[in-house]
């Protein structure tokens, strides 16, 4: 196993994660790095996995492409979730012993992209349950603040909104009813303060697995291709779920007992 990259963050940035839930990270990655894993996501979009799907609508002028858990096949990626800074930031913003894994996650729309990314949060989603996780978007590429990450700061504090599908809001996950309904974010800016940056590669942003967050689409001449990074601390625990989470991990129900450590194959510990 690989050593990461010591990356020492000043006292105010785990602050603010644990106060708004988010916090936006400067020059993370050097550009060697940003280089390899602009191939791995090259390689990626060559490759697609088995959990590859493409977001946006038909009609679409550009396309909006995503893909799931495929670090065990790109040494690019690997050396990156491994190898980089990105373990011990996540340790320190978690404020955690100890780091795993959960998966990885590519986000691609290419130029002229329409299609928005939905408010949601993250976690009712997956399969875990507990709260010193976080999750990394990491740009390749430069994103202007049209077309950057938005966040709402403190949503990450407990309230869990009901997961709906991205194209059509049918809960597929959690049964209608059970979840609060997600707020009309985008109404009442003043109730919900929200967090956005302009990014250059290099930066990393950082949030909670409850954090709700949105992006829109991209403009004509602007690619905007992310790797998302997820990473659990030591209070994260399997929750296994009836239904398909996303993304899925099949046969964990068997090797993992329900509140069990997610000491899996699948999540190395990385720190």
């Amino acid at each position: 196993m690989p050593t990461p990259k010591v990356f020492r963050l000043p006292p105010d940035a785990i602050t603010d994660y644990a106060h708004d839930g988010a916090v936006i990270l400067r020059g993370v990655l050097d550009a060697a790095e940003v280089a390899r894993l602009a191939e791995g996501i090259e390689h990626n979009l060559a490759h697609p996995g088995p959990l590859a799907a493409v977001a946006s609508q038909p009609d679409d002028p550009g396309r909006f492409v995503e893909d799931f858990c495929t670090w065990q096949h790109n040494p690019s990626y690997r050396e990156i979730l491994f190898a980089s800074a990105l373990p011990h930031v996540a340790a320190q913003l978690m404020q955690s012993e100890t780091v795993r894994l959960y998966h990885d996650h590519l986000l691609v729309k290419e130029a002229g992209t329409r299609q928005p990314t939905p408010w949601h949060q993250d976690q009712p989603y997956y399969n875990v349950s507990g709260r010193q996780n976080v999750s990394f978007w990491i740009p390749v590429d430069a994103v202007p603040l049209a077309s950057t990450l938005r966040l709402v700061a403190g949503s990450h504090a407990g309230t869990w909104y009901m997961p709906r599908s991205f194209r059509d809001q049918q809960a597929k996950w959690f049964p209608d009813g059970t979840l609060a309904e997600l707020p009309d974010i985008d109404a009442d800016p003043l109730r919900f303060r929200q967090l956005a940056w302009a990014m250059a590669p290099g930066d990393v942003l950082a949030f909670h697995m409850l954090s709700l967050h949105a992006s829109s689409g991209v403009g004509p001449a602007a690619r905007r291709r992310v790797f998302s990074a997820r990473y659990l601390g030591d209070d994260m625990r399997h929750a296994p779920r009836p239904w398909r989470t996303s993304p899925p991990f099949p046969g964990l129900t068997e090797r993992l007992a329900d509140g069990a450590v997610m000491d899996d194959v699948l999540f190395p510990r990385v720190y």
